[in-house]
């Protein structure tokens, strides 16, 4: 009879397992999205779990902000689209920090859209640049 011996093997395949996944989330952990919104442009810089990055640049008034829900209604997906591009963003997100984001990147890209790029400012005249405050 082999006795307790066998559980020892089946144990190191657990340990092993559960490195494995550690290891694994602590990757993923690393992954992240900065998304910065001007009028005139939106930029994406998507930092990979290896430290890869790729920058994104869609038109604000071109894109459409696409989100993907299921029979609950919860947001599972969001996606940036133009004529030539598609890209996923937040994939990394729970549900609820999905939704949330959003939300308000909905209302900051509708906000983008209406504003008008600052003017320049105009040089002072003679008269205006001798007044005393």
């Amino acid at each position: 009879s082999l006795g307790a011996w066998p559980v020892i093997g089946f144990l190191g395949l657990d340990v092993l397992a559960v490195w494995w996944a550690l290891s694994a989330s602590a990757r993923d952990g690393k992954r992240r999205e900065e998304i910065r919104l001007w009028a005139d442009r939106i930029e994406i810089l998507a930092v990979g779990a290896g430290g890869r990055q790729t920058m994104t640049a869609f038109a604000p008034v071109h894109v459409r902000l696409i989100v993907a829900r299921d029979f609950d209604e919860r947001t599972t997906g969001i996606r940036l689209r133009d004529k030539d591009r598609d890209l996923e963003i937040g994939g990394f997100l729970n549900h609820e920090d999905r939704a949330s984001f959003a939300r308000a990147f909905g209302t900051a890209l509708k906000k983008a859209r209406g504003a008008s790029p600052s003017p320049a400012p105009r040089p002072l005249s003679g008269r205006e640049s001798n007044r005393k405050s």
